[in-house]
């Protein structure tokens, strides 16, 4: 059995839900088979956000790790290829701090790359029937700091795990105006287990030698 961390954030900026957990919480709920999911919310503040996923990789001692984040706007689900070192928030985290131009980890490295098969993670979600794409920014708030956390918890601390970033659109609830798109949260864990699967069965080295890159 391969053991799954699987993380999403708490609501943010004035939403009183986060597809993520939604989504992270649903998977864990009902696992594919094979694997064993431990779901963990993580809170959107930074610093704090590393601190209690580091907390989830000791306890779980997963062999692989997704952390999912919403990414309001985007039509489907996107598979983080990189994270980078800065901290630039356009706006507060939950506790109120806002960094702007400040390193995720003060002298480390520049970014980090994912260490999930990132192709393979998208085909798969598309086979469940899931739109999808790889996405080479995760942004500069919370996501980013996460996704560069993880990257360099790996590295650092925990290098028997190898896992990466994912953001979720929004949940139908958030945009009843319909005039962004949306998931339901149902659809995106259809397409998590899937993604998870894909996974444990794949690495870096037999990744899909497949385009996905765009031209901006």
């Amino acid at each position: 059995m391969t053991r799954v961390l699987l993380t999403g954030f708490a609501p943010f900026g004035g939403q009183q839900v986060n597809p993520s957990w939604q989504a992270a919480s649903r998977v864990a709920a009902e696992p594919p088979a094979g694997l064993t999911v431990t779901a963990a919310e993580l809170p959107c503040v930074f610093g704090k956000s590393i601190d209690t996923l580091r907390d989830a990789i000791r306890s779980s001692r997963p062999d692989l790790v997704v952390c999912l984040g919403q990414a309001g706007g985007r039509p489907g689900v996107t598979v983080e290829r990189v994270g980078i070192n800065v901290d630039d928030a356009r706006i507060p985290d939950n506790a109120g701090n806002q960094p702007i131009d400040e390193p995720v980890v003060p002298g480390g490295p520049a970014a980090y790359f994912s260490t999930l098969p990132v192709k393979a993670c998208v085909a798969a979600l598309r086979a469940a029937g899931v739109p999808a794409a790889v996405s080479t920014t995760a942004g500069t708030f919370v996501c980013n700091h996460v996704a560069y956390g993880l990257g360099h918890l790996i590295a650092t601390e925990f290098p028997q795990v190898h896992g990466g970033f994912v953001h979720v659109p929004w949940a139908p609830e958030q945009v009843t105006d319909g005039t962004a798109p949306a998931l339901e949260p149902a659809t995106v864990a259809h397409g998590l287990r899937a993604l998870l699967v894909a996974a444990a069965r794949h690495t870096v080295e037999s990744d899909l030698k497949v385009t996905e890159g765009t031209t901006h």
